[in-house]
């Protein structure tokens, strides 16, 4: 393997990590908005501050690492991605600021009305930044991105492939953090709560299914390159995810919550692997490869070694924090 392709896939399984993890973060922001009022809503919340509370920091530890892996391995396409689509990148970065202050101050407020307001932004940010990011995606892979230099910082991503890209990451995110959050309201014996977030992820999921299928139509169109990638070598992927997601859907509906957990980490990770294969070899497509937007072999090969020891030191702290928050004790907690 190349030196530039190991670095393009510790990028990509960085990506990947953070569809997952942040994902479900960001996605518990729709239960939270669609709670109902502060009393019917209580339960709810309170699930969700339970789950969200010891890892929505550590989740962005993610993008942390892409965006230094990026900047590095790949410094002239990072800085046109950046220059271009500064705009949806920043609106994300808005909601990532937002989300984590009111989701902090909610807890200390000093009245209902406080909380209430601090509810509404953390709830808001939460569908406002996958959005943007989703819709940054779809310049990238809709061609739109020019390998250096600044594209146009409205049009890029103002179009049918990012509106699409935007409205999935969001929906997708949903339903990730809806399974998860069943399987921990079940895990601590919150059985109404578990059949009434078991609900709405099932409508989340149906109704995610259809916005893919429908992006299906413009993405032919105005992003044929990734077309012809997700058609062909990764139509693999595509089916996995399509088939992980129905099964996640069947197991919450028999309530298979555990279970359930994995096939919907399966089918997310399989659909944003099939983005990264539908595109390879293009970084920014139609416009610069893998190859040819690396940096110098020397710099490669150092950010190997860091990604490397930097997995050592972080990847089983991070692990041990997840083992804990699934265990029967913080569950016993929750109570």
């Amino acid at each position: 393997m190349s030196l530039e392709l190991a670095v393009a896939a510790a990028l990509f399984t960085g990506v990947i990590a953070y569809a997952l993890l942040g994902g479900a973060d960001f996605g518990s922001g729709f239960y939270d908005l669609t709670a109902g009022g502060s009393r019917r809503g209580a339960e709810l919340r309170t699930q969700v501050d339970h789950s969200l509370g010891p890892v929505w920091e550590a989740n962005h530890v993610w993008l942390i690492y892409v965006l230094v892996v990026w900047w590095t391995g790949f410094p002239a396409s990072f800085a046109s991605t950046m220059s271009t689509l500064i705009f949806p990148m920043l609106f994300a970065l808005l909601g990532i600021v937002l989300r984590g202050a009111a989701f902090a101050f909610r807890k200390y407020s000093g009245s209902l009305r406080q909380a209430q307001l601090f509810g509404a932004v953390f709830a808001a940010s939460s569908l406002i930044t996958p959005f943007f990011l989703g819709a940054a995606a779809g310049a990238i892979a809709s061609g739109r991105v020019p390998a250096e230099g600044r594209g146009d910082v409205w049009g890029s991503w103002l179009t049918a492939t990012s509106f699409f890209g935007g409205a999935i990451a969001v929906g997708t995110c949903a339903f990730l953090a809806g399974v998860f959050l069943v399987a921990d309201a079940a895990r601590a014996g919150r059985t109404h709560l578990v059949a009434q977030l078991r609900t709405r992820t099932l409508g989340v999921g149906a109704v995610t299914g259809l916005v893919v299928f429908a992006a299906l139509v413009p993405l032919h169109e105005d992003a044929p390159t990734l077309w012809v990638g997700l058609s062909g070598r990764a139509l693999p992927l595509v089916l996995l995810s399509a088939a992980a997601g129905a099964a996640t859907l069947w197991l919450l509906w028999v309530g298979r919550h555990s279970v359930a957990r994995l096939t919907a980490l399966v089918a997310v990770a399989a659909v944003v692997s099939g983005w990264g294969i539908g595109q390879y070899p293009w970084l920014l497509v139609d416009e610069v490869t893998l190859t040819d937007a690396a940096g110098a072999p020397a710099t490669l090969a150092a950010l190997l070694v860091a990604v490397g020891i930097a997995g050592a030191v972080v990847l089983p702290a991070l692990a041990y924090l997840f083992s804990l928050t699934q265990s029967e004790k913080w569950a016993d907690a929750g109570h």
